[in-house]
């Protein structure tokens, strides 16, 4: 829930809030409005078009969008909005005229006795008992299955049942960018990250030799497939969301994603004995303390660290560390956030220090300077509020992600911030680092610093993560097509 005022307030919040109905985050929008007697004068401070021209913009990028206008219906409409918000995991807005406030409202019965719980949609029981049945046949009969889990995994509160479902299968296990730590990262049958062409050669090689993919989850967008067409064939898979199942070439509708997945979990399963190994697009090689740090270095680096320092929530900003993160290996119940999706600039800091105000637990984010500059000095908030997240920071002087498709290169220059120096100034410690042994160094300093840390990484300025050159290139050529 956030609250805002009128005007300046609401519309500040517009960007945030299409990012929440494309991510599908359930969140309420309160608003205060114009008094009665102020919408009939010509104009009042912070209005744009008229009066109602805030309830209008809000209404493209929510559920529902409703002004409290007669307090005989406010209860009624309340409910409705949050139940609208509820169902459908999106974003609503509400605007409550100011001079309305104290006003008495009626409540009805059926809200005063009601419950508190929203019900969960219902499969349809024959068509769910068919959909598992058929497809529980096609695992018994598949020679070499694998698995692909989706963010709406997340959504739907289904990625224990699809946990117990890999585990119980014993076949390797690949989860989407948009996915990514719907099954734990440091799990064993996790393979890694599938990017449609971009994802690393072994993962390619074994979803193509797949007789079964058994998709639970996934969404055909351009980011999951890599700019590509997608790789598996129908006729060898099985797609199931938030409330279909697609066998192949016919679908069953009405049947809930969890429901399905816990139907399968119940049947009698082969177990697989695959020896399955975790992989990526990073290079491992000279660690020499002379070396000028890389991207690649760099994720290298983190990981090690993660791997040593368990329980880390990892955050992803926009840009080139949306791809980077990608090669991020969270363990021991670290959680990897990124806005994968909608992919707006300045959510990585801010987000980590409202994840760890609401579970306490100690965030690192990768952030580009880009990304910094929009919203990052949001961390000097950080001792206040007793916050200690971990910023790795690449610096490549520039809007790196599109340099390059960029003909005009001045166009992606930004002023060079002094970063590790802010980090100072606004009460916390800062880092500069130019090579990855320093950088060792420093994650290191920064798991026993009590507040937040900036670590600088200068990087070479045309420098990229593997993924991120590699897509930007591909979707540059494709959209000149």
């Amino acid at each position: 829930m956030v609250c805002v005022t009128y005007g300046a307030g609401g519309h500040n919040v517009v960007n945030p809030v299409a990012g929440a109905y494309a991510e599908q985050v359930p969140l309420l929008v309160v608003s205060g409005g114009p008094g009665v007697a102020e919408a009939s004068i010509a104009g009042v401070h912070h209005q744009v078009k008229d009066i109602d021209a805030q309830c209008r913009i809000f209404a493209e990028v929510t559920c529902s969008a409703k002004i409290l206008k007669h307090a005989d219906r406010a209860a009624e409409e309340i409910h409705e909005l949050v139940s609208a918000i509820w169902a459908e995991s999106r974003p609503g807005y509400l605007e409550i005229h100011r001079d309305l406030v104290e006003m008495p409202i009626p409540v009805p019965k059926h809200i005063i006795e009601w419950s508190g719980h929203f019900p969960a949609p219902k499969s349809d029981a024959r068509k769910l008992k068919e959909a598992v049945t058929e497809v529980a046949e096609r695992i018994q009969a598949a020679k070499k299955p694998i698995l692909i889990g989706g963010v709406e995994l997340y959504r739907d509160r289904a990625e224990g049942a699809f946990q117990k479902l890999a585990e119980k299968l014993g076949a390797p296990v690949v989860t989407t960018i948009l996915g990514k730590g719907a099954f734990p990262m440091d799990h064993p049958q996790h393979m890694g990250i599938h990017v449609g062409t971009f994802s690393a050669k072994e993962i390619n090689q074994r979803v193509r030799e797949a007789d079964l993919v058994l998709a639970c989850g996934t969404q055909l967008t351009d980011l999951n497939l890599g700019a590509s067409k997608p790789q598996v064939e129908r006729d060898r898979s099985v797609w199931a969301t938030s409330n279909r199942v697609n066998v192949s070439f016919h679908s069953y509708t009405d049947v809930m994603l969890k429901d399905f997945i816990e139907g399968l979990v119940s049947e009698r399963l082969p177990k697989h004995r695959e020896k399955i190994v975790y992989y990526d697009n990073l290079k491992r090689g000279d660690r020499s303390a002379r070396k000028k740090l890389s991207i690649n270095d760099m994720l290298v680096e983190v990981n090690d660290f993660l791997a040593e320092h368990g329980g880390y929530d990892v955050f992803a900003e926009s840009g080139d560390m949306l791809f980077g993160g990608l090669e991020v290996r969270p363990s021991k119940g670290g959680l990897y956030f990124a806005q994968g999706y909608y992919a707006s600039m300045g959510f990585g800091i801010p987000a980590a220090l409202g994840v760890q105000i609401g579970t306490g637990r100690r965030p690192l984010i990768l952030c580009g300077d880009g990304g910094f500059q929009m919203t990052g000095s949001e961390i000097s908030h950080a001792p206040r509020l007793g916050l200690s997240p971990i910023v790795v920071l690449v610096n490549n002087a520039g809007w790196g992600i599109f340099r390059p498709v960029t003909p005009n290169q001045e166009l992606l220059d930004l002023p060079p911030w002094p970063f590790a120096e802010l980090a100072e100034s606004w009460g916390g410690v800062g880092i500069r680092v130019t090579t990855p042994s320093e950088l060792e160094a420093a994650l290191r300093e920064a798991h026993v610093t009590k507040g937040f840390v900036i670590i600088e990484c200068i990087v070479p300025k045309n420098d990229a993560s593997p993924v991120g050159r590699r897509y930007i290139r591909k979707s540059a050529r494709k959209g000149s097509d």
